[in-house]
């Protein structure tokens, strides 16, 4: 059984959470949040030169520029952190400075048969546009583990 709330939005410390319950192996949803091929199909189509910390690459999606991403660290198989530049869209990965951008960091717990997942999304304060950020993402946490919810039901249906 999945259990999912909404995700919350802090603007005193300018971050977002959000904690789900996943009917999936730890591994199954590590595997969803770091290979590209997997991130692509609930996220948005991921791109990485590698996968350890400091590995470059970007998120798309069909609506905007290409965001640069950098992994900053793995704790495998328990926690992963990827910096995005939201502002530094359609910008080479490489060529970003990453001074505008907030940390998401994955961390996965062994919860029962399934996986408690929390997403915590800081820096908020180093963007052009700190609240609304705040809120536009606080949203896409929202929509994108729900669909990250119904890949791994897919997965686990052998879909």
């Amino acid at each position: 059984m999945t259990d999912s709330t909404a995700s919350v939005a802090d603007a005193d410390t300018f971050s977002v959470r959000r904690s789900i319950r996943i009917a999936a192996p730890p591994e199954t949803v590590w595997t969803a949040i770091t290979e590209p091929a997997l991130i692509s199909r609930w996220f948005g189509r991921a791109e990485f030169d590698g996968s350890g910390a400091g590995a470059l690459g970007t998120l798309s999606w069909d609506d905007r520029e290409p965001i640069p991403v950098r992994i900053e660290s793995v704790d495998a198989p328990r926690s992963i952190s990827y910096r995005w530049s939201n502002d530094d869209a359609g910008v080479a990965p490489a060529e970003s400075r990453f001074d505008r951008s907030t940390v998401f960091t994955f961390t996965l717990d062994a919860s029962g048969d399934g996986t408690l997942l929390t997403v915590v999304e800081t820096g908020f304060e180093t963007t052009s546009e700190p609240v609304a950020d705040l809120e536009l993402h606080r949203q896409g946490w929202d929509s994108e583990l729900d669909e990250l919810i119904s890949l791994l039901a897919d997965l686990g249906a052998g879909r």
